[in-house]
């Protein structure tokens, strides 16, 4: 699963708040957003895709999931937040090397080759982590702890990157071949960017096998670096990127021009991104992990970043005229996302109100971004009433026909895209402010499910007018338009 992390620290947000948000990118998956029960979530769970089986606790929170809409190939809930105010995003894949595959294989499903032999399950993957973690997590570190358990445990037959934030903190984690992992609280202060590689370029190994204050990693991690030579560090300091990462040529086309551009949108004039003294390019190996912006983001400058096709740079795919450059690299923003989420918990709110998940179906390009409130029952049906055929009925499949259209007559439609997008987030800001001064003054956080159906009304709204502008400019630039005064 291709997809696209930006992690952003409580000092590096404009109202305090952590943020951790993800595009799901994987093969136009059709998705919906709902509220998992407590009744509702399974005690035993099996994978479709490894067949594993994992006997789960009796206590579950109820939370927020986005699942696939077909369930062929599993669950897939990619996000949500818990009762307990706990986000988690899950998961970034992430590339590793041959030496680390080799040490530590990922567990896969073995299929019986004759009547004799009996199937061995795979281990735990993206499939399955949120469903298996967030339900049971009361704080961010807890969500690391909880999922190192069932690695260790169980094993994973991939490479992922997994994000959890609450009120105060959060924690990225890593996954190293089947078994071993790595984890690294987020700097107040840093925004973390991730494009589909093994990120952490630094990590206190004497913090992780002492006080465990930033650090946390498996407990033979060093005797596993060791035994199978996989450090290529060479000053002394110990880069995780160089351990357990790549640095392939396909990283320099699909990854790090990713990174390189989220970091110039960040520190612009903290480092040279563009010339020929620039310290990074879109093809460099050393891009930070994370950066102390040069002011601090809203949710806004998420969702552009998450949006983002290298506007300003000679690599826009939707430039009018060639560069030679022009779609060079891989966009963030890329026709088969199915969700974009921003797990948003609040500072200094009653629990009831902390969290917020903001929401964007299919390309985030074109595509506007949608707070709810995640402290309810069931989600409006706008969101979560998704069919596998088209409707425009629903967010998700209304989203998708708006990607579709704008992006075949871009310069007549990115107006109207414009104008949807800050719309949608300018009407959303003002009716979380009605309502948090409504449920604070009251105490009554019933009202959130209102909140919810008067946000996705207007959402509705919005999105069949710019639906209905972007057909028409579409339908002006059909290839076979002709008029008799074309004669």
């Amino acid at each position: 699963m291709a997809c696209t992390t930006i992690l952003v620290g409580k000092n590096a947000s404009n109202d305090r708040s952590t943020m951790i948000a993800r595009t799901d990118d994987g093969h136009f998956d059709v998705k919906k957003l709902v509220v998992i029960s407590p009744k509702e979530q399974k005690r035993s769970y099996k994978s479709v895709l490894s067949h594993v089986v994992v006997e789960l606790p009796d206590n579950p929170l109820s939370y927020t999931a986005c699942p696939n809409v077909k369930p062929d190939s599993g669950i897939w809930a990619a996000t949500g937040i818990n009762a307990a105010g706990v986000g988690m995003t899950a998961t970034e894949t992430i590339t590793s090397n041959p030496r680390v595959l080799a040490a530590d294989p990922p567990v896969e499903l073995k299929k019986p080759k004759t009547r004799r032999e009996q199937e061995v399950p795979g281990g735990i993957g993206e499939e399955d982590i949120l469903i298996l973690v967030l339900p049971y997590i009361r704080s961010a570190r807890e969500g690391v702890l909880r999922l190192a358990a069932l690695l260790e445990q169980y094993g994973t037959y991939e490479s992922n990157g997994i994000a959890f934030n609450d009120e105060n903190e959060i924690w990225w984690m890593e996954t190293i071949g089947g078994h071993h992992w790595m984890a690294k609280r987020v700097p107040d202060e840093a925004v973390v960017v991730m494009p589909n590689q093994f990120g952490l370029d630094s990590f206190d190994l004497a913090d992780a096998f002492g006080p465990q204050t930033n650090h946390l990693c498996s407990a033979d991690l060093r005797e596993f670096i060791a035994e199978n030579h996989l450090d290529l560090n060479q000053d002394g300091t110990f880069n995780p990127r160089n351990v357990f990462g790549s640095h392939s040529d396909q990283d320099h086309v699909y990854n790090t021009p990713r990174a390189w551009f989220m970091g110039r949108y960040l520190t612009p004039r903290t480092h040279r991104w563009d010339g020929p003294n620039a310290e990074f390019t879109p093809e460099s190996d050393d891009i930070p992990w994370s950066f102390v912006p040069e002011r601090k983001l809203a949710v806004e400058d998420v969702k552009y970043l998450l949006s983002s096709n290298y506007q300003g740079t000679p690599y826009n795919p939707y430039l009018n005229q060639d560069t030679g450059m022009r779609g060079k690299y891989r966009s963030i923003g890329i026709n088969r996302t199915g969700v974009t989420s921003v797990c948003q918990i609040r500072d200094g709110l009653p629990v009831e109100l902390r969290g917020v998940e903001w929401i964007c179906f299919a390309s985030t390009s074109f595509d506007a971004l949608l707070p709810v409130y995640t402290c309810v029952d069931r989600m409006p049906d706008y969101l979560s009433k998704v069919a596998p055929d088209c409707s425009t009925e629903n967010f998700y499949w209304a989203s998708a026909l708006i990607c579709a259209l704008a992006d075949h007559s871009y310069n007549q439609c990115i107006q109207h895209i414009d104008r949807y997008q800050n719309a949608v987030m300018a009407k959303g800001r003002q009716l979380l402010l009605e309502y948090d001064k409504k449920m604070l003054e009251q105490g009554n956080y019933q009202l959130a499910a209102e909140a919810n159906e008067a946000l996705a009304r207007m959402a509705k709204e919005q999105t069949n007018k710019t639906l209905n502008k972007v057909l028409q400019a579409a339908s002006e630039t059909m290839k076979n338009g002709y008029n008799r005064a074309d004669n």
